[in-house]
């Protein structure tokens, strides 16, 4: 693309050197296309080599090309999911807690039939990553059989509402991709599987890594950024009033706090 934008840059040099040949100081007054063919690459290749801006201008475009913004989608059953991106995985209705602040425990289990035995009625199970997750939502301590409990993450404040719907979703991003800019109806919180994120809101910015958790309040605006040179891969989940977006597009300009 650069060498094409090269060629036809010189073939306009050549023509307006050529046009206005009385014009050219003595020092480029060719008398021969050669010789002025010649001058006008030498010019060119300076331009390029001090004025780098039309090659750094495709290089960003392509960069952005290739690290769109990305968000959470739902995808039909039995469609191929995209190698990279933001799914929903799962959804816990009508669910109803006796307090305002609640955690998220993560456990993992051999197998899906174990799993479904040992979950709560709050419980959801997802199989990502190779392996099968129930996430619990309620007080600090509930207890399953026959599985690990990797993490507990809260707590978590709710807005007041008679029953709340939990969705989760499961992200794969390249190093250097982002989310859109966007707010939620209700709080979101991270598990971080592999790889390491960002988040940056209006009250500044906070960073997790593989193992590591981050939660955040509702109606907060964000971007998350994937740091760091591996892939990440992480869960989340979004609590809210039944019948709400599990996301909202925002017009918040992020600050770029999580490149500093």
């Amino acid at each position: 693309m650069a060498f094409t934008n090269i060629l036809s840059e010189e073939k306009n040099a050549i023509a307006f050197v050529a046009v206005n040949r009385s014009k050219v100081p003595n020092a480029l007054n060719m008398t021969t296309m050669e010789e002025l063919r010649a001058a006008v690459l030498v010019f060119l290749a300076f331009g390029l080599i001090s004025c780098p801006n039309s090659l750094h201008a495709q290089a960003t475009a392509v960069y952005a090309h290739d690290h769109m913004p990305t968000r959470c989608v739902d995808v039909p059953a039995g469609e191929k999911r995209p190698e990279f991106g933001c799914f929903k995985v799962g959804t816990a209705r009508g669910l109803q807690f006796s307090e305002s602040k609640i955690f998220w425990q993560l456990w993992t289990f051999p197998d899906r039939a174990t799993a479904e035995q040992a979950k709560s009625a709050n419980g959801v199970v997802v199989e990502e990553d190779g392996r099968v997750w129930v996430s619990e939502f309620g007080p600090k301590g509930i207890p399953l059989r026959g599985g690990e409990r990797i993490a507990v993450i809260g707590p978590i404040q709710l807005l007041p509402a008679k029953s709340y719907d939990a969705e989760i979703a499961y992200a794969v991003m390249r190093p250097g991709a982002r989310s859109q800019v966007h707010t939620h109806p209700g709080p979101e919180a991270w598990y971080v599987i592999a790889g390491e994120q960002c988040l940056e809101t209006p009250g500044g910015s906070a960073r997790a890594r593989v193992g590591g958790s981050m939660f955040v309040g509702p109606k907060v605006p964000m971007e998350l950024d994937v740091t760091g040179t591996d892939v990440r891969r992480a869960l989340a989940v979004v609590i809210h009033e039944p019948g709400q977006p599990f996301g909202i597009s925002s017009d918040w300009k992020p600050t770029g706090a999580c490149w500093q």
